[in-house]
């Protein structure tokens, strides 16, 4: 444990600011399960519709920092593919 009043209060911070990410990456996983499972389900107007919800939520962790920007591409470029393989 830190001593130091400035080390004390870094700690709290971090502790904040962790569970901020944590919400984050968790509201575009969900997003993107969400969509996984449209896509299962061959549903294609609730696919498209749970498509633009995930690829606001990676674009959303790209902008926060919680995922790097060739993640987020790499991620909205695989969602795409398995949107256009829906019939």
């Amino acid at each position: 444990m830190p001593n130091i009043k400035s080390a004390i209060k870094r700690v709290n911070v971090i502790k904040t600011k962790t569970l901020q990410n944590n919400m984050v990456k968790s509201a575009y996983r969900t997003a993107i399960r969400n969509f996984e499972s449209a896509v299962e389900a061959g549903d294609k107007e609730k696919a498209e519709e749970t498509f633009k919800n995930a690829v606001k939520k990676v674009d959303q962790a790209c902008s926060k920092g919680v995922i790097k920007a060739n993640t987020a591409s790499r991620k909205k470029s695989n969602l795409a593919k398995k949107l256009n393989s829906v019939k």
